[in-house]
């Protein structure tokens, strides 16, 4: 009885075994076999205009084409991912496939743009009086006048002008007759006293060579020169001879065109090349036998909103007073960066607005889409900060036609399972359902 009871448990656990692997083979889906001559055999059919129409079974369209098969390393590209394109050698060639190898270089840039030549901001000179009066005398009236360091620009009477400098001159007077004085208290406190005065004089702005001459001729100036601090020319004339001025009066403005700035719009793309302290060349249309060396001076931290273009300044030297104001001229900037990158050609990047991708060749005949992270661009080359390694090749010239296919085969890679689709006999006719799903003539009409 006992020998029976384990016959019997035996069975039912090899029956059990049985229905489980018949079960599990019903359910997993069927791979792709080969048949006993070795050919493969299809996972499915396409339709050869329409990728979203498959069949299990051969079948024809309504053209009376066949459909294609779609083998199971087909479907994934023969290596594993969706999309994978495999061509023939006499497709490739066809389709003038060219490639290129991704490398590593340094990259650098010339950013080529154009210029407005302007004023030193910092060697611009504005003369107010610091005390009122009347111009008397103005030697220098014209706006554009070249001036020296030095020069008499005018000559102000200034009653404060006139009474500072009696103050001083008594102050010297008094100095002098105190200065053999048997308290030394009182000749410190005389020296002291003419020292203020003179220091009065200097800060109301006259000149330390007319403080010189009253020291040494004791006799009062009415009128006192206004000098240039520079060499340079007078781009504003702010006040006129006999005019009554005060301290809000602007009477010249003055520029040393010694340096000049040059401003240039540079576009959004190109200014991760562009730093402080770059080398620049600027050309003239005036001068096309001369080019002028300055340097990046400043980069403004906003943008134009009109131009999408951000604003550098650069310094140049001008010598000769060769770059006047708002001269226009061809600027290139020599930027001194420099990236060690993984780079590859522009032509060879898919951009499809969402995402860049490039196209791998991954054995001959065999290429897989890629998406990769760019970076900096240069010359025609373009960084690729992620999804490619240097030595890989990638495709340069008739990517998009494998680009197309590659979006066919990605479709059909997502169709494990055709669905929607009634199993047909081999060879029926497939063009009666194709008549239902397009729309008649008649329903083409309004």
């Amino acid at each position: 009885m006992k020998t029976k009871t384990i016959l019997v448990v035996g069975l039912a656990v090899l029956i059990g075994i049985g229905a489980g692997f018949g079960f599990s083979r019903w359910l997993a889906p069927a791979a792709p076999t080969q048949s006993d001559g070795g050919e493969r055999k299809p996972l499915y059919y396409r339709n050869p205009m329409n990728p979203d129409v498959t069949s299990k079974v051969p079948a024809k369209d309504n053209m009376g084409m066949d459909y294609v098969p779609v083998y199971a390393d087909e479907a994934a590209g023969g290596g594993g991912v969706a999309g994978s394109v495999r061509v023939d050698p006499s497709t490739v060639q066809s389709f003038g496939v060219r490639t290129a190898e991704a490398r590593l270089q340094a990259m650098t840039r010339d950013v080529f743009t154009v210029g407005r030549v302007d004023y030193d901001e910092k060697k611009l000179s504005r003369f107010h009086p610091k005390v009122e009066g009347w111009i008397e005398r103005q030697p220098v009236d014209e706006t554009g006048s070249v001036v020296a360091r030095g020069t008499n620009l005018l000559e102000l009477y200034s009653p404060v002008l006139v009474v500072s400098q009696e103050e001083y001159l008594l102050a010297l007077r008094n100095r002098d007759a105190l200065a053999a004085s048997p308290y030394p208290e009182i000749a410190r406190g005389a020296e002291q006293l003419a020292q203020s005065a003179r220091q009065r004089l200097l800060l109301l702005d006259l000149p330390r060579a007319q403080v010189q001459r009253l020291e040494k001729t004791r006799q009062v100036a009415h009128a006192v020169p206004i000098q240039s601090p520079f060499d340079g020319i007078v781009v504003k004339v702010g006040a006129r001879e006999g005019m009554y001025v005060t301290p809000q009066t602007e009477l010249y403005v003055l520029a040393d065109l010694s340096t000049v700035w040059v401003y240039a719009d540079v576009y959004e793309y190109e200014m991760p090349w562009v730093a402080e302290g770059d080398l620049a060349q600027l050309q003239l249309a005036s001068l096309p036998e001369q080019t002028f060396e300055g340097r990046v001076d400043f980069i403004y931290p906003y943008l134009d909103k009109a131009t999408r273009t951000q604003k550098v300044r650069l310094a140049f030297a001008n010598p000769g007073r060769l770059l006047k104001p708002e001269m226009y001229g061809d600027v290139s900037i020599r930027t001194g960066r420099q990236v060690d990158a993984v780079v590859i050609p522009e032509e060879a990047v898919i951009r499809s607005g969402r995402r860049e991708q490039v196209f791998v060749l991954r054995s001959p005949g065999q290429y897989e889409p890629r998406p990769v992270t760019l970076g900096v661009s240069s010359d025609g080359m373009v960084q690729i900060t992620g999804g490619l390694k240097a030595g890989e090749q990638v495709v340069v010239s008739g990517q998009f036609l494998i680009d197309s296919e590659s979006k066919l085969r990605e479709v059909s890679a997502k169709m494990q399972e055709p669905a929607n689709t009634p199993e047909m006999p081999a060879g029926h006719d497939m063009s009666a359902m194709d008549d239902m799903a397009a729309p008649s003539e008649t329903e083409k009409q309004p």
